[in-house]
């Protein structure tokens, strides 16, 4: 998103994909109760596109999670994406389920990280929270793309941080953003989804940056009281 109604990214603009996708979901009759936002709202680094992307997703009248990626401003977003119905890397129980935001960005860096005070952090969360379920996002993969290029900018503690969320035993899904492409795997039981972007895509498996010629696209996710999931990956053709 951009501050200027009419910002492009890679020849996309912006604001009318993301309104492309918003239509496609009111358009049909399938209801979320919340909305999960993995990163990179904006691109141009303004308060004013924080405040744009907010006003263009308040007609859903939804509970809205948002995580930083590695274009947002988090002194920027934060005052934004923490007043209601917005969160910002927030946990919440619903049901038999902790939902739960991570920070996996570095300042000025494509890549992330989990620093040890958001491990920690994560590790107070689940302690001390009765849910029975776990699902956490946060913006960066935890896991190869296969893809040459996006692999040298994921989660440089992805391992790290799998194997502590295994260890709980609790944590059943985990969805992130960043590769602008499709993925959907299970890793040690848990079930890992990255979802396409609203605007451009990445073009999967290739070596050296390369766009896909693929439409806008969001995910359908429903989470069950016995700890299962099912999801549906939407791609908004025109």
């Amino acid at each position: 998103m951009f501050a200027e109604a009419d910002g492009e990214l890679r020849g996309i603009v912006t604001q009318d994909s993301l309104q492309q996708v918003l239509d496609h979901y009111t358009a049909g009759d399938w209801r979320a109760d919340r909305v999960m936002i993995t990163g990179d709202l904006i691109q141009d680094e303004s308060a004013a596109a924080y405040e744009r992307f907010r006003n263009l997703l308040l007609p859903l009248n939804i509970r809205m999670h948002c995580v930083p990626g590695n274009h947002d401003v988090r002194d920027l977003m934060r005052p934004v994406c923490s007043r209601p119905p917005f969160s910002y890397c927030a946990m919440e129980e619903v049901g038999d389920w902790l939902l739960l935001g991570l920070d996996s960005c570095v300042t000025d860096e494509a890549g992330g990280e989990l620093r040890a005070a958001e491990i920690d952090r994560l590790e107070a969360i689940i302690s001390a929270s009765s849910a029975k379920h776990i699902m956490v996002c946060l913006h960066h993969p935890p896991v190869p793309m296969g893809s040459a290029w996006i692999d040298t900018v994921s989660l440089k503690n992805g391992e790290e941080l799998l194997d502590r969320l295994q260890q709980t035993g609790r944590v059943r899904l985990l969805i992130f953003g960043h590769v602008h492409q499709a993925y959907d795997a299970e890793h040690h039981g848990i079930r890992i989804i990255g979802t396409p972007s609203t605007c451009r895509q990445f073009k999967p498996g290739s070596e050296d940056f390369d766009v896909d010629d693929r439409p806008p696209a969001y995910r359908r996710i429903m989470l069950h009281t016995d700890g299962s999931n099912d999801n549906e990956l939407i791609w908004v053709d025109d």
